[in-house]
């Protein structure tokens, strides 16, 4: 095999791994919880963006370390994956506390909708020529009304920049995602090429995860035109990111295996 044989065979299968890595469990769960603020399935992509540049960015600065000094850094990795790991688990048990939080302390209020014509809806004012009036379980009532994204599942969006998504991404990115990076990295003799595998990886991750997050947001989008809906859905989502934190925390510090994968 000639260099620049190995040089595609190693960015493919970096994309290709990135493509894969974003459907872990841990991945998709804490991302699940983000989706369920937003009522608006196109705006999953960038949700989705947000958390695979946040991902990439850890796994850049980590790589190239691990291409310029090889072994030493991967050893110096091993000793403190755990405790990452162990971080991830606290993540995910605060973000589905969140969304438990973020469901009690919403209250049904109204407010008007102009579409096209007519003045808005204000507390206190006469309706006049008003388009039509909402109930809203699905915002807080101080939030401005023409904020509110719940009235179209696949409404477009401008691309939006989510620091939250940015934030979780950097956790997952230090956490367990470097290890699929320590088998091939050390083996590369080209910085080049390594970086190449690097960037590749981040890019299939950020593809593969801003379409799983619109996937993800179609319930929450279809669930806020009914509140009851909404909430089992939301409900199930923050469920299920304090049960798989509890349960990555538990087998890190005591050994347990309630995660089979």
């Amino acid at each position: 095999m000639d260099v620049n044989s190995g040089a595609i065979m190693a960015m493919s299968l970096g994309f290709l791994l990135g493509l894969k890595h974003a459907t872990d469990a841990d991945h998709v769960v804490a991302v699940s919880t983000i989706a369920s603020e937003f009522g608006n399935a196109w705006r999953g992509i960038w949700i989705g963006v947000s958390w695979g540049l946040g991902h990439t960015t850890p796994l850049l600065v980590l790589g190239a370390t691990i291409l310029l000094a090889k072994e030493t850094v991967v050893e110096r990795y091993a000793a403190v994956a755990p405790a990452l790991e162990f971080c991830v688990g606290v993540m995910l048990v605060v973000l589905g506390v969140q969304v438990f939080w973020n469901l009690k302390r919403r209250r049904l209020h109204i407010h008007g909708h102009q579409h096209g014509h007519g003045p808005q809806f204000r507390p206190g004012h006469q309706f006049g020529d008003l388009g039509h009036l909402h109930v809203h379980g699905t915002h807080a009532a101080g939030t401005d009304p023409h904020f509110e994204t719940k009235h179209g599942i696949f409404r477009p969006s401008k691309p939006e920049f989510r620091a939250k998504s940015y934030a979780i991404g950097i956790v997952h990115g230090f956490a367990g995602s470097a290890a699929v990076m320590l088998v091939l990295l050390p083996q590369i003799d080209s910085i080049w090429v390594g970086m190449a595998y690097l960037l590749l990886f981040g890019v299939g991750t950020i593809i593969s995860m801003a379409l799983i997050t619109v996937v993800l947001s179609v319930p929450f989008a279809v669930g806020g035109r009914f509140q009851g809906m909404e909430r089992g859905v939301a409900g199930a989502a923050g469920g299920a990111s304090v049960a798989f934190g509890v349960a990555l925390m538990s087998d890190l510090a005591l050994g347990t295996s309630l995660i089979p994968f």
